[in-house]
């Protein structure tokens, strides 16, 4: 006879003896015994009134969602003990498949990284390029850890206001890029359920506008301050910035600190660091004009050339093994001299190695 049920390796159904007869069990509660009590059954039922689920049936279904309701609102990362990825790009007869960006981000413990001041401008500025182009190249679970560790970048701003500036133009970016992807090209590029990217969306101005509304609080000391310090410590100070917008805005404290912020010197060693190598300041540097305006010449030369990044702490690859690693955690290498295989990766250098 044709088989009618459930598989024949499950004990069947469960039954129970009524006065008007035997009847079929129906369990809704013994799927919602961990943390899920609070969903109720006509959530993991379904919106629609008109369908009603029995027997295995709203088992199947229950567990479903319960899943699905689990991977969309959880925010743990699954740690790897190892620190480092081996970078494949191809099928070899030793190893078979790819390394993918999504697997690195997913190996590398970034949130771990932001909590360190050296790695977090690095994490940063990454994660800005990947919302800049390699979003859709991502997959779901490697998305939702970019979110994740994407709220933990703005909460540690938040809370130790490190560097909000960096931080509101990684949402911009993300803000723009999402809206692109949304509205021009279409949904069928992101990976997920639209409900759930227009909730990220939502979250995104969110953020956006808890950073516009931060205030950092004024520091009462009662030792020595910044402003007690003598001139020529405030000037050595001033000369070893290299983000043109830190010197601007600490000449906004003080009329003192403006006047140093102006010094014609100062800004042609910034253009000298940023853009040494670029023919036009070369030209510069060698007819030693002392008719330059070199505030000026910085921000005309940063529309064209990128400014030399620095960070206190990069990833590091290993050319010898092919592993992109944290320095601090080192990696099992098998060369003799594994310091002359090193070589740090800028965060664009990053993003090139999963390019395939």
């Amino acid at each position: 006879m044709p088989f009618l049920g459930q598989d024949w390796r499950s004990p069947g159904w469960s039954w129970t003896k009524t006065e008007h007869g035997w009847k079929r069990m129906v369990y809704f509660g013994h799927e919602l015994e961990d943390n899920n009590r609070e969903i109720s059954l006509t959530e993991l039922c379904g919106d629609n009134n008109d369908h009603l689920f029995v027997g295995e049936v709203c088992e199947f279904n229950s567990a479903k969602r319960k899943k699905d309701f689990y991977n969309n609102n959880t925010k743990s990362q699954f740690v790897f003990r190892d620190k480092w990825i081996y970078v494949q790009k191809g099928s070899t007869k030793e190893r078979h498949g790819y390394c993918t960006l999504g697997e690195a981000l997913n190996r590398l413990d970034f949130s771990s990284a932001i909590q360190d001041l050296r790695r977090f401008n690095y994490v940063a500025k990454l994660f800005q390029l990947i919302a800049r182009s390699q979003l859709p190249s991502l997959s779901g679970a490697a998305q939702k850890n970019y979110f994740n560790i994407l709220e933990k970048i703005v909460r540690k701003v938040l809370e130790d206001h490190y560097n909000p500036r960096l931080v509101k133009e990684l949402l911009q970016d993300l803000n723009s890029t999402l809206h692109s992807l949304t509205i021009h090209v279409g949904r069928c590029v992101l990976v997920g359920n639209v409900n759930i990217w227009g909730c990220r969306l939502e979250t995104i101005v969110k953020w956006q506008q808890e950073l516009n509304n931060l205030e950092i609080p004024k520091q009462i000391y009662n030792g020595m301050s910044f402003s007690d310090l003598p001139l020529h410590m405030h000037d050595k100070i001033l000369y070893n910035l290299s983000d043109a917008f830190d010197i601007i805005n600490l000449g906004q404290a003080t009329p003192t600190l403006q006047a140093l912020s102006e010094n014609r010197t100062l800004w042609k060693k910034l253009c000298h660091f940023h853009f040494s190598d670029k023919p036009f300041c070369r030209s510069l540097a060698v007819n030693k004009s002392d008719n330059v305006d070199w505030k000026l010449m910085y921000f005309s030369l940063l529309k064209h050339y990128p400014m030399k990044e620095q960070y206190g702490d990069t990833l590091h690859f290993c050319k010898h093994c092919s592993i992109l690693f944290w320095k601090d955690f080192d990696h099992p290498c098998t060369a003799s001299d594994p310091d002359s295989c090193l070589m740090p990766v800028s965060p664009q250098h990053f993003i090139d190695l999963f390019m395939f």
